[in-house]
């Protein structure tokens, strides 16, 4: 929004932004929509013209601007979406924290314990998919008492996955996998919640039906303790219109 601002316009620019992430999470891709009405006879910014330019203003920030397309009034960032996706990133093999390589550090979880039982937890996120109540699967926050629980999840997955520069330390059997899940929207914390509530079935602490019995218990207390996976493996990978 700063950086808007220093193209001159006539009014302050606001940006509405399609997501928002808790501290310590990571998007790959966001998308925000914003007005900028510029002095008169001045003739509006081409799309090209605006990437640059806003990325020459935010170039000490660790954001970049992609694309910019040019949209119907009607568009809103936020509203108009009909879908996002967010994947987290595991590592197994490591048995201490130290042994995370350096270059991922604050961009994946070691899960205390080594590796997972992959298969539990690949039965386990099939009763996520569809439309639930998932008053379980959420931290409670100022929003909680108007916001319906109920969500559709269109994609719950678990795949092998690939970290950085891996294929220069292989002999270290450390192994990546990457969980998506995509839906129209979620409720605070819920994505988070959902991977330590998988994870927890890896290590054996969850069985798969375990998922099953939270969905249907529908109250955030009954979440196990400390069981919801930390922000740094997470990541807003693209949101879908």
């Amino acid at each position: 929004q700063k950086a808007a601002q220093n193209l001159k316009p006539v009014v302050p620019i606001k940006f509405c932004i399609s997501s928002r992430t808790d501290t310590g999470v990571h998007a790959l891709c966001n998308s925000a929509h914003l007005d900028i009405q510029r002095a008169p006879g001045k003739p509006a910014f081409s799309e090209k013209q605006l990437v640059y330019s806003l990325n020459y203003h935010l170039k000490p920030e660790p954001i970049r601007i992609l694309n910019a397309y040019r949209v119907t009034n009607s568009f809103h960032a936020r509203f108009s979406a009909l879908s996002r996706t967010y994947i987290y990133r595991l590592l197994m093999g490591c048995t201490h924290y130290s042994e995370i390589p350096v270059f991922e550090r604050d961009l994946c979880w070691a899960p205390a314990g080594g590796y997972l039982n992959v298969p539990a937890m690949q039965d386990a996120a099939q009763f996520l998919l569809g439309t639930h109540d998932f008053s379980t699967f959420r931290s409670l926050n100022s929003e909680t008492p108007f916001q319906s629980p109920v969500r559709t999840i269109l994609q719950a997955d678990i795949r092998p996955s690939s970290g950085f520069l891996s294929q220069h330390y292989e002999d270290r059997g450390l192994e990546f996998w990457e969980l998506k899940f995509r839906g129209r929207s979620f409720l605070y914390r819920q994505v988070r919640r959902m991977v330590g509530a998988l994870v927890a079935v890896g290590q054996g602490k969850l069985t798969p039906h375990h998922i099953k019995e939270l969905l249907e218990i529908k109250d955030s207390r009954a979440f196990p303790s400390n069981a919801m996976a930390p922000p740094s493996g997470l990541f807003l990978k693209s949101v879908e219109y």
